[in-house]
C-alpha cells in the first residue's frame, strides 16, 4: 500500500476534533512505521512524552518495547505502531468509551492500509477492542487469534512489565516468541486457538477485502 495513503490519513487525523481529547492535546499522534509491515503493534493511548513529540511509544515503556522486539529479531523499523487513541488523555487516564468509538475509524483505516500479517494489541484496550471480548489481557495472552485473514497476539501492555516485574515480563517474552513462530510459519497449527472458542474471542479468518471501514470493531 502507497505510503501517501497513510500520509493523507494522518492529515486527517491531525485535524479531528471528534471528541473531547483535541483540546487537550499537544499532538495527534498518529503511528510510525512501515506503509507494508507485516507487524503491527497497538497500543492503548499516547502518554506524556509521546503527546509532546507526536510518535507513540517514545518513552520507557517504548524503549522495553524495543527491546522486546529485538530479543526475538524484529526491529522497530519493521513493524507499523499506532494506539487506539491518537490523542493523549488528561493525566494517563483510561480512555473512554466515547473517545474509543470517535477514534477506532483511524486505526481500522490504518489495518487496512498496512495489511500486516500479524498484529499485537498491548494491554487490555486494544485487545478487547479487536477480539470484540470482556475477557482480560491475562487470560487472552499467549494465543494466536484468526483475525479477519490475520492473527492478533495480545499480551501485556509495557508498561504493565515496567510495573509488575519479572513474572510479566517472562509471560511478554512468550508472546513475543508466539509472534515470530507466526510470522515465520503462519500455517503452523499449534499456536492457534481452538476453533471452538473463536467465537467467544473474536471473528475467525475472513477475507480482509470483504471487510469496510469500521466492520473490525463493529
Amino acid at each position: 500500500m502507497s505510503s501517501d495513503d497513510l500520509r493523507l490519513l494522518a492529515e486527517e487525523a491531525a485535524i479531528c476534533v471528534a471528541c473531547g481529547l483535541a483540546e487537550t492535546r499537544t499532538n495527534v499522534v498518529f503511528g510510525v512505521g512501515g506503509a507494508n509491515a507485516d507487524l503491527m503493534f497497538i497500543g492503548e493511548a499516547p502518554g506524556r512524552n509521546e503527546d509532546l513529540r507526536g510518535e507513540p511509544f517514545v518513552g520507557a515503556a517504548g524503549r522495553l518495547l524495543d527491546r522486546l522486539a529485538e530479543e526475538v529479531g524484529i526491529s522497530r523499523d519493521e513493524v507499523y505502531i499506532a494506539n487506539v487513541l491518537k490523542c493523549r488523555p488528561p493525566g494517563n487516564r483510561d480512555p473512554r468509551e466515547e473517545e474509543i468509538e470517535a477514534c477506532k475509524g483511524y486505526l481500522a483505516q490504518q489495518i487496512k492500509l498496512i495489511n500486516p500479517a500479524v498484529v499485537m494489541t498491548l494491554g487490555n484496550f486494544a485487545s478487547k477492542l479487536l477480539l470484540k471480548t470482556s475477557t482480560g489481557i491475562t487470560r487472552l495472552r499467549g494465543t494466536a487469534y484468526p483475525w479477519w485473514g490475520r492473527f492478533v497476539v495480545p499480551t501485556f501492555h509495557p508498561a504493565a512489565a515496567l510495573r509488575g516485574g519479572e513474572r510479566v515480563l517472562n509471560d511478554m517474552r512468550k508472546d513475543f516468541a508466539l509472534v515470530r513462530r507466526v510470522l515465520d510459519e503462519p500455517a503452523a497449527e499449534e499456536h492457534v486457538i481452538a476453533p471452538q472458542e473463536r467465537a467467544e474471542a473474536g471473528p475467525g479468518a475472513t477475507s480482509l477485502q470483504e471487510t469496510t471501514q469500521l466492520e473490525f470493531f463493529a
